[in-house]
This record gives structure tokens, sequence and C-alpha cells, in this order.
């Protein structure tokens, strides 16, 4: 008889809902139906039992087909390709485990290659702003059981994070919100009318790339100080409008996307709205927090900050130090640069995500993509080693995009004889130890 897993860990955003019931088939192999989870959630579980699914490690071969090889060869090429290269890009982590994060920086270190996340195109700007002025933030409980006051900045969660608004920033009831939606004030802020913007109670339409402006209207608003009649197409009256109520607020959040880090400003942009939070504390409690796409990308910067002190594009070639710096050590600009003798991607697709040129460029190195499924990198690659899916096939620990740390559940046993990205890694660092024990051999 079928039964069904309770309290099951989605692995597709940053959100990682935790109240999925998944029914599996009785002898523990299949998925047959998944409940609570978003459409693109439910997706994620049901490409567990797609029957195409590659099974066992792929070669390139000349005629750019491929050929089936053991795990043993691909661990084997992988482990040689690292130690041969000087400077390997080990690029992706962000839909992955952490135990199997810090064995790949084990792994980093002793060949001298560069490790880098998906912040690196994504929240890195949101990153060295809260490097530069730290970050008032709380938990998504907090928000969900006393926040009357939400923000959406520059992002657009009904599409990138589908049960968000559900679970803790518009429509839940919570221990403070006891009347969920009618309850709180939704605002939100972009530069086109989004899917999230149907759902607020205000629409504020900022201009394109003046962002920076409009947060430095809102804090010269908040001291009362004079404003220029229009600021990135809202006008002044607008701002202190909504400036007064963000401060008759009993708790508010600003939730921001990629819509600040990815316009002009950048960090600055992030800066900026950090130091509004800030002000806002003089009258009010608020809070900040970015909208974290992966599910593991949170995780990947946890990681990498308490292991090296920066939370993406750390460069250990030097091996005896740590070394980061945004344009320099970040990944499409090695790429751009021809600067990495071989590339490592794992739980990623920078085929589908990063510049051609750049792409073009990892073309051209040697190439492992550990991936459970074919995409767009692992076409372009010397060697596709397939794994179990963390969170589906394996558990293992994600931080959510309030830093949370949360184990993700195994809720069906992988095909037979395929590794965990765990196993994987662990067998290829040892490896690694052999033919640096030979030389290099």
């Amino acid at each position: 008889m079928p039964k069904e897993v309770t309290d099951v860990i989605c692995p597709f955003c940053g959100t990682l809902c935790d109240d999925l019931i998944i029914t599996v088939s009785d002898d523990n192999k299949t998925i047959l139906g998944v409940k609570n989870a978003c459409a693109i959630g439910a997706e994620k579980f049901n490409h567990q039992r797609l029957p195409g699914r590659v099974k066992r490690p792929r070669m390139r071969q000349a005629d750019g087909t491929y050929k089936e090889i053991t795990y043993d060869e691909a661990i084997d090429w992988t482990a040689k390709m690292l130690v041969k290269s000087r400077k390997t890009l080990m690029y992706g982590w962000a839909s992955t485990s952490c135990q199997a994060m810090s064995i790949g920086h084990e792994i980093a270190e002793k060949v001298g290659g560069i490790v880098d996340n998906c912040a690196t195109v994504c929240h890195g700007s949101s990153l060295i702003a809260i490097e530069d002025v730290g970050v008032p933030s709380c938990t998504l409980g907090e928000i969900k059981n006393r926040a009357d006051c939400v923000i959406f900045w520059g992002c657009n969660p009904a599409h990138a994070h589908p049960r968000h608004m559900s679970r803790y920033s518009i429509f839940p009831r919570g221990f403070f919100t006891v009347k969920g939606h009618k309850g709180r004030k939704i605002y939100a802020v972009d530069c086109r009318y989004t899917d999230t913007a149907k759902c607020a109670d205000e629409f504020i339409q900022v201009q394109q790339g003046f962002d920076y402006e409009l947060l430095n209207a809102f804090r010269t608003a908040v001291r009362g100080d004079a404003l220029p009649d229009t600021v990135g197409g809202v006008p002044k009256e607008k701002i202190y409008e909504i400036a007064e109520a963000f401060k008759t607020a009993r708790f508010g959040i600003i939730f921001f996307g990629m819509g600040l880090t990815h316009t002009m400003g950048r960090n600055h942009n992030i800066d900026i709205a950090i130091n509004l939070t800030r002000d806002m504390n003089e009258y009010t409690k608020f809070a900040i927090m970015a909208m974290r796409g992966h599910w593991n990308v949170t995780g990947s910067g946890q990681v990498l900050g308490w292991q090296y002190g920066f939370p993406y594009a750390v460069d250990l070639s030097r091996r005896d130090q740590a070394r980061h710096q945004t344009g320099e050590t970040t990944s499409v600009d090695l790429l751009n640069r021809s600067e990495v003798e071989a590339c490592f991607y794992i739980a990623t697709d920078p085929g589908a995500h990063f510049p051609v040129d750049a792409m073009i460029s990892s073309s051209r190195k040697p190439t492992v993509t550990i991936d459970p499924h074919i995409n767009c990198t692992t076409e372009i690659s010397d060697i596709h080693i397939p794994v179990a899916m963390v969170g589906v096939e394996t558990g293992g620990c994600a931080y959510r995009m309030d830093n949370v740390p949360i184990e993700t559940r195994k809720v069906v046993e992988p095909p037979e004889g395929m590794l965990t990205d765990e196993e994987l890694l662990t067998k290829i660092n040892k490896r690694v130890d052999e033919l640096m024990a030979k030389g290099g051999a």
C-alpha cells in the first residue's frame, strides 16, 4: 500500500516550506503524489520519476555524443583534472546540502580552487552591503506572527516564491496578527505592475534605476525634511504619506529582490535600504530581508562565511589564505578573462544563466558537472555525473532565506547504485589525496 510522508521540506526556493505531504510507493522508490507544495515545488519532486533520467556518469566523445562510464572512472577523471589544474572554478552549491559543501571546500583548499555560488549573479550585492553596514533582520516566523506592514521592493514572490505570501508575509494569521491579510498593510515598490502588486494595498511605481533616490527620499520624509516635487516618478505627497504609515506600524518588514541588486547602485541600493530600516527603528520595530532564490544558496554563504570569512567568490588558489574581490574572483569575470584552467560545476546550471561569452570560455576548459539531471551545462561538459536529489532522495542541512538552518528529509530511495553529493565528493577527495601523495600522477 502507498504511504504518506509528512512534514517534508521543499527543496525549491529559499522559503523552504516544511509542511509538504508526499505519497510514496510501498517499495519506497517512487513518488506518487505531492500535497501542499506550489506548482514548481511539486514539479521538483515529480522529476524524481522522470522516465529518461540519467542514472550513470557520461563522458563526451570526440563526435559530441556521450558514452556511459562507471562512477570510479568519473571520479578518477575528475580528481586528475582537479590536481592538474592550477586554478579550478568550483561553482554552484546552491542546491545541495551544507555537508556536501564542506567536503567540496576541503577539496578546493587542496587543489587551489575558487569556490563561488549563485550569489555571484544574484544577491552578491546584498552580501556586500551587509558586510558594509550590517543588517537588522528577523525570522520568517516573527514576520508571520508580528508584521502589520509588509513592503515588497524589487521582488515578485508571486512568481519566484509562490507560497511565501500565504505562509509568512500576507495571508497567514499569526499570534499578534489574528486578522491575517486584513490586519496588514501591503506595499509593492517596482518599476512595473507585477502579480505581487495585485495583492498589495499600495503600488508605488518607481522610475527604472531610481530606487536609491526613492529610498533616500523615504529617509528624508521620515525625518520630516523637505523633498522635491517628485522623486523617481513618485510625488512627494505620496512619499510623505507612506513614510508616516511606516512610522505608525507596529512591526514592519522590507523584502527586497533583484530589482535592487541588479539595477544602478547595486550594493549601495541595499546599503540605503538597510539604513532606512535603521531609521525606522527609532519610531517602531522594522526589519529587512533578502528574497533568496535557490533553496540553499543562503547555506552556501553561511558555510563559506564561517570557514573563510567571505560568503561567495572565495579564491583559495594561494592555499595558505582565502581571498575575495568582486570583479576579480567572481565566476563570470574569471571566465570572461579565461583565467581558470578547469571548471567544476555542482548543483547548478550556469549554461542557462551565465552570459554567452562566459560559457563559450567554459566550454573550452576541461569541465565536470555534477547534477541529477541533464541541463544546458551538462551538454558542454566533458563529464556529467548524476547524483541523488538532495531533499528528495537524501537528506542534509539547508538554510532558509532568514538564515535559519533546517534539516531536509529523505523521502524515497535513489536509483540503485547512485551516489549522493556527499558520497561522491568524499570519494573524489580521497582520490585527490592519493594522486597528490604520488606527486599529482
